[in-house]
């Protein structure tokens, strides 16, 4: 993470959720306002595990995703804005699979399935224009395997962090992402960061990204806000937030396993984001297994997942551009 302890404008690539050989990411932002659609399409059908630690999700397929359940690998995972409306844009990354023979077979037809989890950012521009099958059919004819964009990319075209007084304090999120190697083991993250809290350096605690004060001069300190003042009485940006992140590796693991590195993994959210897992979030984190090393211990790819996880929600907001009223961190550095 010393790269990212003094940051500066443009953060070097650290590589990203495609350094998972097998993995595709893609794109699709709605032109008409800032809101969009990440998608992790896999090559092949992957192992895959969730976890969701915020009180209000809004989530499709994760309870499949349960160990006990019979369906053990899943075909794609979509990010989206447009709160529950966006939930829509899983609809056309399933109709992009079916087209191209890819699902579960069953006697009669092959069924996609696509595990999908959205954040809320209907108060950039106008609320009626959300996320829907075209877009998400977009992202997966934007996936690539190379360098995965970052900043106002997909689900975190309209992602915004520091809502705790308002969206007039409040300033841009983003998508990022990372990877770690350590021999052929590599674990990588992807994270849209849509925050109540500040975005926080975790060696340091220094504030990246946040609550702005009066007049927008510094910040705030969300935990300071809210030690003085507590939640706000009305409802507000405070209740218009979720994180939500897709962690995934090449080591070979079960569904409990990969729930368990799901699990891990939110400990970087806890690390970057203050605070986090709040009763208006609905933070949820997917975890993936190309299962193609065997031997890699679940201890040390959960500990590792936590820390990729962190530096992705860091790079989220480094790589963020400035929207009208909404700056970036790099206008505070």
């Amino acid at each position: 993470m010393s790269s990212d302890s003094h940051p500066s404008r443009s953060p070097a690539y650290e590589g990203g959720l495609t350094d998972i050989q097998g993995i595709r990411v893609g794109h699709a932002v709605d032109p008409r306002r800032p809101t969009g659609v990440t998608v992790v399409l896999p090559e092949r059908e992957v192992m895959a595990g969730v976890d969701i630690r915020g009180s209000a999700p809004g989530t499709r397929e994760t309870a499949l995703l349960d160990p006990v359940r019979s369906v053990k690998r899943i075909h794609a995972v979509v990010l989206s804005g447009g709160s529950a409306f966006g939930l829509d844009a899983a609809s056309g990354v399933v109709r992009y699979l079916e087209e191209r023979g890819v699902g579960y077979q069953t006697p009669v037809a092959r069924v996609p399935i696509v595990p999908s989890a959205i954040l809320f950012d209907l108060a950039l521009g106008d609320a009626s224009v959300r996320p829907g099958p075209e877009l998400g059919r977009r992202a997966c004819r934007n996936a690539a395997a190379g360098p995965v964009p970052e900043g106002n990319a997909g689900a975190g075209a309209g992602a915004t962090v520091g809502k705790i007084l308002g969206h007039e304090h409040a300033m841009k999120g983003g998508v990022g992402s990372a990877a770690i190697r350590t021999g052929p083991l590599v674990v990588a993250a992807l994270v849209a960061v849509n925050a109540v809290g500040d975005v926080i350096d975790p060696e340091t605690g220094r504030i990246l990204a946040g609550a702005r004060g009066a007049g927008g001069r510094g910040f705030a300190d969300t935990m300071a806000v809210l030690k003085e003042r507590g939640l706000p009485k009305r409802r507000s940006a405070e209740d218009e937030n979720t994180t939500l992140g897709v962690v995934a590796t090449n080591a070979e693991f079960d569904k409990a396993s990969l729930t368990k590195i799901a699990q891990m993994a939110h400990d970087g959210l806890a690390r970057t984001i203050l605070p986090v897992h709040m009763p208006s979030d609905g933070d949820t984190v997917f975890a993936l297994s190309t299962e193609s090393v065997q031997g890699p211990e679940l201890g040390l790819v959960g500990a590792l997942a936590a820390q990729v996880t962190a530096r992705a929600v860091v790079r989220a907001v480094l790589h963020a551009e400035p929207l009208p009223g909404y700056p970036c961190a790099s206008d505070y550095l």
